[in-house]
């Protein structure tokens, strides 16, 4: 995230996109991209179950994020969508490494927690970009 509102902003010349051979829809890699606000929430609601004692372990292990993969290409294009700004890229060769596709299975966070992500890509990038020109 930081890269593309770099980029966007003038800090990087150019934002590298590591592969396009990816079977994926577009090519490129996908990831979960969650809001920093709903992490934290997330991180509050399991904080407060250990405070309460409502946990059953001494710790319990959740995966947080939107469960929804979004695409490299996704992002850059809805990250101009949300800014107006048009965003330099090259597609560079891939990364060693790189799995294909990573995002979490929220179920456990949902059902146990009552946690669910709230904000979506849109919003996530918009709230970065707003930051960097802070």
């Amino acid at each position: 995230m930081p890269f593309i509102t770099q980029t966007a902003i003038g800090k990087r010349a150019q934002l590298s996109v590591f592969g396009d051979d990816y079977p994926t829809e577009d090519g490129t890699c996908v990831r979960d991209y969650i809001h920093v606000v709903d992490l934290a929430k997330a991180h509050v609601m399991a904080l407060t179950r250990l405070i309460d004692g409502s946990n059953k372990n001494n710790f319990e292990v959740f995966n947080i994020g939107t469960g929804k993969g979004s695409s490299v290409l996704e992002v850059i294009h809805t990250f101009e969508e949300v800014s107006g700004k048009k965003l330099n890229y090259k597609i560079v060769g891939r990364r060693e490494g790189d799995v294909i596709s990573a995002y979490a299975d929220t179920n456990k966070a949902n059902t146990v927690l009552g946690w669910k992500a709230k904000l979506n890509l849109k919003d996530a990038l918009l709230s970065a970009w707003k930051w960097e020109n802070k």
